[in-house]
């Protein structure tokens, strides 16, 4: 039986199905990584890595300290041991020291993107404390992404079954949205999407409502102080309402500019901050409105209509 983790999957964020598309924007990559790791120390032998490589039926092992990593140890390091002659030899001798890692709270399409990327079959998963928290492969990716399809089909079902009792077309939803808070960074999107869907909205609408809000919410939490995002659904439109406290657009022009970002190093490490968030809002919008400044903060406006001429990626 071949091991799945050597069947590499790639998975195109920029060319997958709209439903692809909406679950690796949403996930979080722990919610997709294995938590049970095989690992190994540095005082290990090469042969005694490759028995638990054997045994665990894993192509790849992190090798720890106090659940920190400090390695990696792949099959073909195992081989290169044995055709070298030195598989007897301690694992800090061997060991990749340079690894390539994720956090655990990085969107999904981050980790798509480096599986595309990397010629590597696993990644290690970090947590806050730059602790060992799990392992994801492009296999997890695929398994988890056909779990939750599967989940979107039944409450499509469950919808259709029910739209003769739904509820009324109109809708107002508000969130705040907290500075940082990369753990809930995506729920006000996500329970806008579920209102819409309810409500048996087109698909391709759903899909640019999500994009913006989605866009606003990601916004808030990297370069805001606090704000909310609201969610008006009418007969005929949808409006996305972003308000934050500071510190305001220097020049707004800029901003909308695809590619141009003022985050640090340390946001752009957890795969957000790629200066791309307020140009997709303007693509998916029908109408979009912003203003700004140090004093008031910054409030957005973007206005999906119902009907709209637009195809789902806001082209005309």
């Amino acid at each position: 039986m071949s091991d799945p983790e050597q069947d590499h999957i790639p998975i195109n964020p920029d060319d997958s199905p709209s439903v692809v598309l909406e679950l690796i924007y949403q996930l979080k990559v722990k919610d997709v990584m294995a938590r049970v790791v095989v690992s190994g120390n540095r005082k290990h032998t090469m042969r005694h890595i490759q028995e638990l490589m054997r045994e665990s039926r894993i192509t790849c092992i992190p090798i720890t300290e106090d659940n920190k990593l400090i390695g990696l140890i792949s099959m073909n390091d195992i081989v290169n041991a044995l055709d070298g002659g030195y598989i007897e030899s301690p694992v800090e001798e061997r060991m990749i020291r340079d690894v390539v890692t994720l956090k655990e709270d990085m969107p999904l399409s981050f980790a798509v993107s480096c599986l595309n990327k990397y010629s590597y079959r696993k990644f290690p998963v970090l947590n806050t404390k730059q602790e060992l928290a799990g392992m994801l492969s492009s296999f997890d990716v695929i398994h988890s992404l056909l779990v939750e399809m599967n989940r979107e089909m039944l409450l499509l079902e469950k919808i259709h079954k029910d739209a003769g009792t739904a509820s009324s077309l109109f809708a107002e939803m508000e969130f705040n949205i907290t500075r940082f808070d990369f753990g809930l960074a995506g729920r006000a999107s996500t329970e806008i999407k579920k209102a819409l869907k309810q409500r048996n909205i087109d698909p391709k609408i759903i899909r640019r409502v999500a994009i913006a809000s989605y866009e606003l919410e990601i916004n808030q939490v990297v370069h805001s102080l606090g704000g909310t995002i609201s969610c008006s659904i009418q007969p005929d439109k949808v409006v996305i309402a972003a308000a934050d406290t500071g510190p305001g657009i220097a020049d707004i022009n800029l901003v909308l500019q695809e590619g141009w970002s003022t985050a640090n190093e340390w946001i752009r490490s957890l795969g957000f901050g790629a200066g791309m968030g307020l140009p997709n809002t303007k693509r998916v919008s029908d109408e979009f409105y912003i203003e700004s400044s140090a004093d008031t903060g910054t409030t957005v406006r973007s206005v999906v209509l119902i009907n709209s001429p637009k195809d789902e990626e806001g082209s005309q």
